[in-house]
């Protein structure tokens, strides 16, 4: 059994992806990082970093409890536990390489992008730019990859797809201002619209709506996201 430690948000939304994608049993673990969850001692012992996503395999590879935190290490885990959508063997250098560019680039600037256009409580020019910009650019990059090929990698749909789909899905905040910010890029869109049309898609953004999740960006939720922004006590 997946124990699967969730909150609706990118990074969790491929790992949901790809349980639902293998019928993988799993029992989700609701984490409220707006309450901060996530900080309770018994949660950093699952993830020191104290982010979601997270699981824990109650039948790990020696036939005990592991845990596994990240979503690309989670990724790549489960692939290789289930023998699924990690492609032709030939492709796995091609795999390997798109995984940790979203993990590494479209993941971290799309957040950022988010961050410093509807969270952060200075609306700075230079930031929004920046990270708007480069968000951008990594869409360009998948767009110009996508132009001559169905999949991210090979001929399969794989784990590639299910990483860059998880933040994809949250183009209108990653870059705001369009009813359709992916029209821009031709390949991507097409792409997008028939990974999201997948069953297992449409059952992964379900996931969690019988839990009640903080919704309010009040103190305590914004000390609870962005705990580096305050001084600590000791």
């Amino acid at each position: 059994m997946i124990r699967f430690y969730y909150h609706p948000t990118p990074n969790p939304a491929k790992v949901a992806l790809f349980l639902e994608e293998t019928a993988l049993p799993y029992e989700l673990w609701p984490v409220d990082t707006k309450k901060g969850e996530q900080h309770l001692p018994e949660f950093g012992q699952i993830n020191p970093n104290r982010k979601v996503p997270a699981i824990v395999d109650t039948d790990g590879p020696d036939g005990s409890d592991v845990r596994v935190f990240d979503s690309s290490a989670i990724l790549l885990y489960l692939a290789e536990k289930t023998g699924a959508f990690l492609g032709a063997q030939v492709d796995r250098p091609e795999l390997l390489s798109w995984l940790f560019f979203i993990s590494s680039g479209l993941g971290p600037f799309s957040g950022q992008s988010v961050h410093f256009q509807h969270a952060a409580p200075e609306k700075l020019p230079y930031a929004v730019n920046r990270f708007r910009r480069e968000a951008e650019r990594h869409y360009r990059i998948l767009d110009d990859r996508l132009a001559k090929r169905h999949f991210l990698v090979g001929d399969e749909y794989s784990i590639a797809d299910m990483s860059a789909w998880g933040w994809l899905a949250r183009a209108k905040y990653v870059l705001p201002g369009s009813d359709d910010p992916l029209s821009p890029f031709p390949d991507l869109q097409r792409w997008f619209a028939e990974i999201d049309s997948r069953p297992a898609a449409i059952r992964a953004r379900n996931i969690g709506t019988a839990h009640r999740f903080k919704q309010e960006m009040d103190e305590e939720a914004r000390r609870a996201l962005f705990p580096s922004n305050y001084p600590t006590t000791g």
